[in-house]
């Protein structure tokens, strides 16, 4: 499974090579790797290390810290939406747990209060 701050960086390292007309071939050559790494590194499949991240910042003529802007934000989605998920669950459950003729009366409950909203 791919690890968030993977998959960020990798699209770092995509928007960049974009921005400056560079093919993942070139980066690659570059970098003196093959494309199909890059190709890794920027869907998040594969971890760049800290020396190849150091190599590919100096190719695509920007500093580390290019690759980490925004994370922060993406952090806080992750959490919200795994929150989200988790709340989810939970609801779920103890709705399973509710007698049927109780939990048909708060599915219309919960019907009318959503579209209230």
């Amino acid at each position: 499974m791919k690890h968030p701050v993977d998959a960020h960086v990798g699209k770092r390292i995509r928007h960049r090579r974009w921005m400056v007309g560079m093919t993942q071939q070139q980066l690659a050559d570059k970098v003196g790797i093959k494309f199909q790494q890059i190709q890794k590194y920027e869907t998040g499949m594969n971890r760049v290390s800290a020396s190849r991240l150091w190599s590919i910042a100096d190719a695509l003529d920007v500093p580390i810290a290019f690759f980490f802007e925004g994370l922060a934000d993406e952090a806080v989605d992750a959490a919200e939406t795994m929150m989200a998920d988790r709340e989810a669950m939970e609801l779920v459950r103890a709705y399973s747990a509710i007698p049927e003729q109780q939990r048909r009366k708060l599915f219309d409950l919960a019907r009318v209060l959503s579209s209230a909203a």
